[in-house]
């Protein structure tokens, strides 16, 4: 195979060289003669069977094969420095910070669970994806964190820390909650109830303790969606006010004066690891 084959000191000195563009240069910064550069690269190529570099004039010009082994390249030693800062805590590479998101989860929310490390100096990747998918990733230690709103269930390796718990309210144009009463309002005014658990269970309880048969405008299990349909003026979100709170505070839409006794909570799901990522710690705190 060709892994088995591969010499890792050939690769590290055809990345120098792809990313200089010129052996004489690249040949310096490796502290090799040029011709020991040369010999490398050609049994990287052997290798590999097929040539890495054109000449072009003065120039090397990466090849096709060039091209995707300089990205293979590229991640293998970022790779490498991710896993000596992870473990020695030290040093000026920091490893990105992985957070999966459930893909119903509000964005708003998202933005606002991030804000402790934005701006800091660490790259954050965000994966949205399906409950089993992600909490997959999580157990295999591909991700650092995932947020949901509803704690894993019968699974002893995670813990879930709470984050937020906010009140559900109801949102929309101006027009559309011109009710005096939340009885009215509920009876009468298109409804947009997202397919969350935990808010469809509260508010379908509720409708039935006020004997309500509401006016469903749309059933919706993306947060996003919500938002966009409420301020298409299709109906009024039944949703956290994080969820519309840009439209909110532009005037766009406004929240009707009535109580719901509907809460969401926010979780942040974590595996144990003897070795967290040091960013991590801000993001696990009550907001």
């Amino acid at each position: 195979m060709y892994m088995a084959q591969l010499n890792y000191h050939h690769l590290r000195y055809f990345r120098e060289v792809a990313h200089e563009g010129n052996l004489t240069r690249a040949a310096a910064r490796v502290n090799l003669s040029q011709s020991a550069l040369s010999t490398q690269i050609r049994t990287l190529e052997d290798r590999l069977g097929h040539p890495l570099f054109d000449r072009v004039g003065r120039q090397l010009v990466l090849t096709e094969v060039g091209r995707i082994a300089l990205d293979h390249a590229d991640r293998i030693f970022e790779t490498g420095d991710e896993l000596l800062a992870t473990l020695q805590r030290a040093g000026d590479t920091s490893p990105p910070l992985r957070i999966g998101a459930f893909s119903t989860l509000s964005r708003n929310f998202q933005l606002h669970f991030l804000r402790p490390v934005l701006g800091a100096d660490v790259d954050v990747v965000l994966r949205s994806g399906s409950p089993t998918v992600l909490l997959d990733q999580l157990k295999a230690l591909a991700l650092d964190v995932v947020l949901t709103t509803a704690p894993p269930q019968g699974a002893a390796e995670f813990t879930a820390h709470k984050i937020a718990e906010q009140t559900v309210g109801i949102h929309g144009k101006p027009t559309l909650l011109q009710y005096n009463t939340l009885a009215d309002l509920l009876a009468n005014a298109p409804l947009i109830v997202p397919t969350d658990s935990a808010i469809r269970a509260g508010f379908d309880s509720l409708m039935a303790q006020m004997g309500i048969n509401p006016r469903i405008a749309a059933d919706v299990d993306d947060m996003a969606m919500v938002r966009l349909l409420a301020r298409e003026g299709v109906g009024v979100a039944v949703a956290p006010t994080v969820v519309l709170a840009d439209e909110i505070a532009s005037g766009l839409l406004q929240s009707a004066p009535f109580d719901l006794p509907i809460t969401e909570t926010f979780f942040a799901v974590t595996v144990h690891r003897n070795f967290p990522h040091p960013q991590l710690a801000k993001l696990l705190v009550s907001r």
